[in-house]
């Protein structure tokens, strides 16, 4: 597939800006748009070292609006989309649910149609495990698992997974979806998991443990997302999705005792951090257990998550430190 122009969407996101550094790197020829409306989330400061790359191009812009999407693909000649653009804490998503809506799902129905009408290239959806719903103590998401949402969040994502798929099979479009599970790495914004533990434990103050802490989640690297994406982008099926999992499952709490662990080495104190541990009120619709079946990409594009969790966890850790 000759692809020259991509728009990224949400590049200036967690994922999207570890995407666009990626993308940069390893094709200096490619043309990166980065469509980002610069909301709490996003911070574009993590993109600096390409301000004088010519091949970056950064737009402040939301992805609901068809004009400046239409113009953006006829400026700069858009023949691809990595889309990436969303609304995506759950939290969120259950006080203020029609955000994500007019984000997740009109937001990805103007991207489509600006590529129905003006793309030649590949149109790449970046989806969520959630949408599968939840899991009991056993098994693990497919590809072929039906769609289960349970917050307004993954039901937002389950939409645009379905429109993905209505213009592929309808238009017969270069359409092609990955779905991840928890991410964790550099850059993330402090209000996920990982971040506000860290965030937390340093200020001395509770750290809060929804529930029990028994909700198992699956942890995938940045990074190790970044090259999935890159592969699939390049080398998948059309009309195809590919989970991309971490292969490492932990529960809440047991994750937080290990980032305790790690600052009592990294920041130690008189106490241990573990000490500021604090169950809170359960979150509504919590799901219990997401874990994901990666063979299909390994399979079919030789594609495996890190084995070095406790490094990456480490390296994490010290980035949060570092941008407390």
């Amino acid at each position: 597939m000759k692809t020259k122009n991509i728009l990224i969407t949400g590049g200036c996101g967690f994922i999207g800006s570890n995407l666009v550094l990626h993308l940069a790197k390893k094709y200096p020829n490619y043309k990166l748009i980065n469509l980002d409306l610069m909301t709490y989330a996003s911070d574009a400061s993590y993109l600096k070292t390409l301000k004088d790359n010519p091949n970056y191009i950064f737009v402040k812009g939301d992805i609901r609006d068809e004009k400046l999407v239409n113009k953006l693909f006829d400026e700069h000649n858009i023949d691809s989309v990595i889309h990436l653009a969303a609304e995506s804490h759950v939290d969120n998503s259950i006080k203020r649910p029609l955000d994500f809506v007019t984000t997740n799902v009109v937001g990805t129905c103007v991207l489509l149609e600006a590529f129905r009408n003006k793309g030649n290239g590949r149109f790449h959806y970046v989806s969520t495990d959630e949408i599968y719903g939840t899991l009991g103590a056993t098994g693990k998401f497919s590809e072929t698992t039906p769609f289960d949402p349970n917050s307004p969040y993954s039901a937002s994502k389950a939409s645009g997974n379905f429109f993905v798929n209505a213009y592929s099979e309808t238009y017969k479009l270069n359409v092609i979806t990955t779905s991840c599970s928890n991410n964790y790495g550099p850059h993330q914004h402090r209000e996920k998991l990982i971040p506000t533990i860290v965030r937390t434990a340093l200020a001395d103050k509770d750290i809060p443990i929804y529930g029990k802490g028994d909700n198992v989640r699956d942890w995938l690297f940045v990074e190790d997302h970044c090259v999935a994406i890159d592969e699939v982008f390049h080398n998948g099926k059309t009309g195809e999705i590919y989970n991309v999992g971490g292969d490492k499952e932990l529960n809440n709490l047991e994750l937080a005792n290990k980032i305790c662990d790690i600052l009592d080495e990294l920041k130690p104190k008189k106490t241990k951090y573990s000490e500021q541990l604090t169950f809170v009120e359960d979150r509504k619709g919590h799901d219990f257990r997401y874990a994901v079946d990666f063979s299909k990409i390994h399979n079919e594009l030789n594609w495996n998550p890190t084995k070095d969790f406790e490094g990456k966890l480490r390296e994490t850790i010290k980035w949060c430190i570092k941008n407390s």
